[in-house]
């Protein structure tokens, strides 16, 4: 077992647009809002010196768009930001068999996807009582003497719960 624990960032895309109602569920860009919200998210990891070995993302336009935009404030490249189509739509089980199967040499690992999934999968993992993950909002847990491979339900330590609306900006 590795000695260091496994870090997980899960992360709610941010605010999307609706203004364009003929745009299906999967191709909806971000808003205005969103497009702004991300980065403070993104710098905010940043000052904490949190920056992911891996982001993995939902195919979704404003996943994607997201998880690039994150990736832009904590220097990571757009070749470690990982489109994966079992995130769109995936429910919680479904998101942890595709967590154990990262990477054994991933540390740490940012998850941008949808709701009610990103707030579901943080409550089982760190055994938490949340009631919402906002847009843009980032659970970060921490899995002591765990592997990628070894996650279960109720084993993960929050490091923090943030969001934009937490601070003002």
């Amino acid at each position: 077992m590795q000695s260091d624990p496994v870090r997980l960032l899960i992360c709610r895309h941010a605010k999307s647009s609706w203004q364009d109602a003929s745009l299906n569920d999967f191709d909806r860009p971000l808003s205005k809002r969103g497009e702004r919200d991300a980065p403070e998210m993104g710098r905010r990891l940043a000052r904490q010196g949190l920056k992911p070995d891996l982001i993995m993302t939902s195919p979704a336009a404003r996943a994607r768009a997201t998880a690039l935009l994150y990736a832009g404030q904590l220097g990571i490249l757009p070749a470690q930001v990982q489109c994966n189509q079992a995130q769109y739509g995936a429910s919680v089980p479904g998101l942890i068999a595709l967590l154990r199967l990262v990477d054994p040499q991933v540390g740490s690992l940012m998850l941008v996807g949808h709701n009610p999934e990103t707030t579901g999968l943080a409550n089982v993992l760190g055994g938490l009582r949340i009631d919402n993950i906002p847009t843009s909002g980032i659970v970060a847990l921490a899995f002591p003497g765990r592997t990628w491979a070894t996650l279960a339900a109720n084993t993960g330590t929050l490091l923090f719960f943030d969001y934009p609306k937490s601070q003002d900006y």
